[in-house]
């Protein structure tokens, strides 16, 4: 690594690894707008499908259902070492905006529950091939990058409530229009902006004969289940804070249906963590670089 580090490609990294991990940063948050943008309008659509407790559910249990069976078919073909991660962030973003801009149209509660398994399985082709993209730029701060990355997902997520909050006066499908835009945006700049740094890994190879060491390697194992854990209860919450919040508004006879979205924006994207995690961003990006080991 040391010897890396001050050669000329080396040097080249650390010059274009920060334009592009603000580019890949900016990608993430607009193409995970699709991710929640039918939470954020869940009361129009409830009353605009007459969907029951169940069907309100699966309109976010089926992008978490998308997303898994989209992960598990990309890890078992391999499909970030056969298709140039640029490429399959940006078609799988293109994806899931059409499955999302298909909520405009009449599908019925069953349509709707498929649009949104579409969008998670596409969005599986976006969050996880960023994150080893950027790691592709990056062997100093690696976790930082990483970092950023998952913040950007969590502003991402947030954003159909903030789009919901400044189109209050409106109906709910300029909420859907607006965040299947951003995906698109977001696909374009997949396209044309992320490529791989100068530190690639290895092709994988599916083994299925290892598929036991999952569970025979105990930190392996534990990891994997606490990843899991973490899963249930921040999509839960993520999920009803708005119908929470809502409610809780309603009772009180305080704020509006606007201040509810408002609110569960600045809940999931909190800006005092957002300005922390910017500041990091920067002063690390502007320290003076280490000096290799010995």
């Amino acid at each position: 690594m040391s010897a890396v580090s001050g050669s000329p490609l080396g040097m080249a990294a650390d010059s274009g690894r920060w334009r592009v991990l603000s580019l890949l940063c900016l990608a993430v948050v607009l193409s995970l707008t699709t991710w929640f943008s039918a939470t954020a309008i869940l009361p129009e659509l409830r009353q605009e499908l007459a969907l029951g407790a169940g069907g309100e559910a699966w309109l976010t249990n089926g992008v978490q259902v998308g997303f898994v069976i989209g992960a598990l078919g990309a890890s078992l073909v391999n499909l970030p070492d056969l298709v140039r991660l640029s490429r399959l962030m940006a078609a799988a973003a293109f994806v899931a905006a059409l499955a999302n801009a298909s909520l405009l149209f009449h599908l019925g509660p069953g349509g709707v529950i498929a649009a949104r398994i579409v969008t998670g399985a596409a969005l599986a082709g976006v969050y996880p091939p960023a994150l080893k993209l950027v790691a592709t730029w990056f062997t100093r701060d690696r976790g930082l990058a990483l970092g950023a990355v998952i913040g950007a997902l969590t502003i991402g997520s947030a954003l159909p409530h903030l789009f919901r909050a400044v189109l209050t006066a409106l109906d709910w499908r300029p909420v859907v229009a607006a965040a299947s835009l951003a995906t698109t945006v977001g696909a374009l700049l997949f396209l044309l902006f992320a490529r791989e740094g100068p530190y690639p890994f290895g092709k994988a190879v599916f083994e299925p004969s290892r598929i036991g060491q999952v569970f025979r390697e105990r930190p392996l194992l534990l990891a994997n289940l606490g990843y899991l854990g973490h899963m249930w209860e921040l999509y839960a919450m993520w999920a009803w804070l708005l119908a929470y919040t809502r409610s809780a508004f309603e009772a009180q006879a305080i704020g509006s249906a606007a201040a509810a979205s408002l609110s569960t924006f600045f809940v999931v994207a909190p800006p005092a963590s957002l300005a922390a995690c910017w500041a990091a961003i920067c002063r690390t990006a502007s320290a003076e670089p280490r000096p290799p080991p010995a």
